[in-house]
């Protein structure tokens, strides 16, 4: 208790050093991790690229599922990615490596930056947080899952073989390609915290069950908005597959917020 006391009553200052002791920590602890997946590079890539081969497990389940209703399987599909630029492949190598640390250090991110919060909340907050931090990393997860098996694909096999005409071949960068991949799924990682920042909000008093409730009509709209600026397709199948996605993380923002006390 008196420890809670006297970090309260830290001086702005002592307030900043101990912040970037928690950005070194976290920054060290990325780095590091960063350095093992930069040396696992056929593994990385094995995964990033994925996407780009029939054998991927969203083409294999539609195929399946085609055969079942007695229609014909999705065209052959194997897309090609190359390089025009000199030093791109060495410096994606670096970037994708450190995204792939980013992704896997989330938990670890977010406990450090709890360690930095917590001493300033009450007990109260402080029980409010615990749950949302908890579970931060889950939804985190679960967004970049999402992204990873169900929305890249469907845009990179959309419009990687969408052609204005039948004379002009897609050719797709290295460059264009690993953008397109990690924009995405770290995007539907971020969109999964809708939850998190829910519930946390429930918590502290500051947002209740009844409010989602009454706004969810305009909230399936702008969810659809948001659905169509994250899908750069425009098709109605991938606008559907990540709009649903977004709305039911809505619902699941009411179950985890809490009834106003007048409401009880």
């Amino acid at each position: 208790m008196e420890r809670e006391v006297a970090e309260r009553n830290m001086t702005f200052w002592e307030h900043l050093d101990e912040l970037r002791r928690v950005v070194f920590r976290s920054a060290l602890i990325l780095f590091s991790v960063a350095i093992i997946f930069f040396l696992f590079k056929d593994f990385i890539f094995s995964i990033v690229f994925a996407p780009t081969k029939d054998s991927f497990p969203l083409y294999r389940m539609a195929n399946y599922l085609m055969r079942e209703m007695g229609r014909p399987e999705l065209e052959p599909f194997n897309l090609k990615v190359i390089n025009i630029d000199l030093p791109a492949q060495f410096f994606i190598h670096i970037s994708t490596s450190f995204y792939f640390a980013l992704v896997v250090c989330t938990p670890v991110i977010l406990y450090l930056l709890w360690t930095f919060v917590s001493p300033a909340l009450y007990a109260r907050e402080r029980k409010a947080a615990v749950g949302a931090f908890s579970f931060a990393a889950i939804f985190f997860y679960a967004g970049v899952l999402i992204g990873y098996y169900l929305l890249f694909p469907l845009t990179l096999r959309f419009l990687g073989t969408y052609q204005v005409l039948e004379e002009v071949d897609n050719q797709i960068s290295l460059k264009s390609y690993i953008s397109t991949f990690f924009s995405l799924i770290l995007i539907m990682g971020i969109v999964f915290e809708l939850p998190t920042v829910a519930a946390l909000l429930s918590k502290l008093g500051l947002l209740y069950k009844h409010t989602l409730k009454k706004y969810r009509r305009h909230a399936f709209v702008v969810l659809l908005i948001l659905a169509a600026i994250i899908t750069p397709t425009g098709d109605p199948f991938t606008l559907i597959a990540v709009g649903v996605p977004l709305y039911l993380l809505y619902e699941i923002s009411i179950l985890m917020c809490r009834k106003k006390p007048a409401d009880s």
